[in-house]
């Protein structure tokens, strides 16, 4: 069977790497040019991840071995104290923050707040988290928590990665097309006066 009449032309793939007189030097580096951004964008995506996903496990799993709980003893009603924040979905657990006291591991007393419940009475005892000196910190995340922040930082990081690499490689791309079409433009302005002649003898 023939061609079907009003096909477009034929699409020719691959033909910056095959040799043919249309082909420039500009074409054959622009080539390699999208291959190495490819090629770099999956590295250097993958590597910056899994070390940024390393990284984090790391800082999560000293977080873990640099916090403990201490119990602490309310030295105030919860009634009277103050709600803890709304959360983002626009809820609260209804717990609240009191003032409490605990001892550190040097045997000093401490004072501070945490949360507890909002039912709780002064000589309640809750427990809190606290560092190698004792002060309050947040509890470390573990588990699922710990896992869903390692996996998220590391794909983060392999988005920002990858797209930068192909930020910069269209940037080299866009400047080898400008200098191609200046080629083109120097070359026509030597070619158009002779076929012009040939178009009007």
């Amino acid at each position: 069977m023939g061609r079907t009449r009003g096909a477009g032309p034929r699409r020719v793939w691959l033909w910056r790497w095959r040799s043919n007189p249309l082909r420039r030097r500009s074409d054959l580096v622009e080539a390699w040019l999208l291959l190495a951004t490819l090629l770099l964008t999956l590295f250097a995506g993958a590597v910056t991840g899994l070390a940024t996903a390393g990284a984090v496990d790391r800082f999560l799993a000293e977080r873990r071995a640099q916090s403990r709980t201490a119990p602490a003893v309310l030295v105030e009603d919860a009634a009277d104290a103050s709600p803890s924040p709304v959360t983002e979905d626009g809820s609260g657990d209804g717990r609240v923050w009191v003032k409490v006291r605990w001892t550190a591991p040097d045997g000093t007393g401490r004072a501070g707040r945490a949360e507890a419940g909002p039912g709780d009475k002064a000589g309640s005892v809750v427990t809190v988290w606290t560092d190698d000196a004792g002060r309050l910190v947040s509890e470390p995340p573990s588990g699922a928590d710990a896992r869903f922040q390692t996996v998220m930082a590391g794909l983060t990081v392999t988005a920002a990665t990858g797209v930068m690499v192909v930020l910069g490689g269209g940037l080299v791309r866009s400047r080898i097309q400008q200098r191609r079409s200046k080629e083109w433009e120097a070359e026509w302005r030597l070619v158009e006066p002779a076929w012009r002649k040939r178009m009007t003898g």
